[in-house]
């Protein structure tokens, strides 16, 4: 007998879901699925098990949830499993877990934990080996994480202070209260913004944190309450709809979302007026020619999260490729912040528009050092207020990526602007956005923060 335990991550989004069980019994649980499936067919077939039952600790804030999709595709073998605590609701099937409540598969239990804070439906699973008392491991979903907890304040003002007051428990009581050799699993490593400052490693011990986890060290409520709110970072603007859209319950789409590939002449057609262009070429590609208008998120993983921010679910969106075999890479990111309405994406990319003589926009790529020689632009940092106040540019101008739309009005559309992030990713977004809204001298700077300290350039701080 082998017990199989796989961590499964979600990069962009930084989320972490869970295969597990007994391949001497062979049957196993999913726990916190994202809507891509597959790996945890894959890797259920891979160890010879059944997947048996789909767990969620709670509804999902940041990604769309993949446990209807999940038990759809397993054609009936499988039940999905949530919390009704504080009230929640579902618009789907499911069964009802409760405080205590275990599963077994083969010598592997489950014991499901309430563990509110968060959410007011948190559910986390403590894991034991056979019948012993002391658990091994828990899966703490986003209650609990490496060098943080999850922060209480997604759900409005008027549910902030119960929810922060319960989160003080649950860290105190509940996980403080473990042993110190329990290995603590999260539902999302660094990069999520469901908790503050998450740390880098994807999992912990409570002995550890015990010790150096500043938020589980608080021992006063009122001091906590302080801390996790001051310390939250900005919500994502996506972060409200995915939760209604995982209470109701994501549609099934049985693979991934479907897209045609569109000739010069169709896409042209298609995005004439308001259309959401979305390009997804790296910022050299882009910035050295695009289809005007268009918003340039590059295809790596982050482009799952900040499309959360700045893309309208409600519209079709039209996608330049760097290349047509990249279209279900790039799919399966945008499907997991619940974008599944495509108009088309254009074949042949920019090589075809060009050719075929069309109108294509620019934007010039500076330098770290041609930026700090020049006496006319000023340097837009795009970065979280927290990376801003730790360091920048002298001379800057601060708008964070996420609020930048709303913000345009405080800046001089005479001005001229060189954006800049920690590398240059954000910063061709934040470029393509200024472009689009009829900012006329606009650079991106390449390498960015991480160029400019590189090059052992002055910094001022806030």
């Amino acid at each position: 007998m082998t017990m199989r335990f796989e961590q499964i991550l979600a990069e962009g989004v930084a989320e972490c879901s869970y295969l597990l069980g007994d391949d001497a019994a062979h049957v196993c649980a999913v726990v916190d699925p994202r809507p891509d499936v597959d790996i945890y067919l894959e890797t259920a077939r891979r160890y010879g098990l059944a997947i048996t039952h789909v767990f969620e600790t709670h509804i999902h804030a940041d990604f769309l949830s993949g446990a209807r999709e999940l038990v759809e595709r397993l054609g009936g073998q499988a039940k999905l499993y949530v919390s009704e605590e504080g009230g929640a609701e579902y618009g789907f099937d499911h069964e009802t877990v409760k405080d205590g409540d275990e599963f077994t598969f083969g010598s592997l239990r489950l014991k499901a934990r309430f563990t509110p804070g968060h959410t007011p439906e948190h559910m986390s699973y403590f894991l034991f080996d056979g019948e012993t008392e002391t658990p091994w491991g828990v899966l703490s979903g986003d209650a609990f994480f490496v060098d943080s907890v999850g922060r209480p304040d997604l759900l409005g003002k008027e549910q902030t202070e119960k929810l922060a007051e319960q989160l003080f428990h649950t860290v105190r009581d509940i996980f403080m209260a473990l042993p110190d050799d329990v290995i603590i699993y999260p539902c999302h490593g660094a990069g999520s913004a469901c908790g503050p400052d998450i740390g880098d490693r994807m999992s912990s011990t409570i002995g550890y944190e015990r010790k150096f986890n500043d938020y589980a060290r608080i021992e006063d409520l009122d001091r906590f309450k302080e801390v996790i709110l001051g310390d939250a970072p900005p919500v994502p603007t996506h972060y409200p709809r995915m939760k209604k859209v995982n209470a109701k319950g994501p549609e099934v789409l049985g693979n991934l979302p479907r897209i045609e590939p569109m000739s010069v002449e169709r896409f042209a057609a298609a995005i004439e007026g308001d259309a959401q262009v979305l390009d997804v070429r790296d910022m050299m590609g882009f910035g050295s020619g695009h289809v005007p208008g268009s918003l340039n998120i590059g295809a790596q993983p982050e482009l799952s999260v900040w499309a959360g921010w700045l893309i309208d679910p409600e519209k079709p969106i039209f996608l330049v490729l760097p290349d047509d075999s990249k279209v279900s890479d790039v799919l399966r990111l945008l499907w997991r912040t619940g974008f599944t309405n495509f108009g088309g994406y254009l074949a042949g990319g920019m090589n075809a528009w060009r050719e075929a003589g069309r109108e294509f926009s620019q934007i010039p790529q500076i330098s770290v050092h041609n930026l700090k020689a020049a006496e006319d632009i000023t340097p837009l940092d795009v970065r979280k207020p927290d990376e801003w106040e730790a360091g920048h540019i002298p001379g800057a101008q601060h708008a964070f990526l996420g609020e930048l739309r709303d913000k345009l009005a405080d800046l001089d559309r005479s001005a001229h602007y060189a954006t800049y992030c920690a590398s240059g990713f954000r910063a061709s977004i934040a470029a393509s956005i200024l472009k689009q809204h009829g900012f006329k001298n606009v650079r991106n700077v390449p390498g960015s923060w991480k160029a400019w300290q590189a090059a052992g350039y002055a910094v001022e701080e806030t």
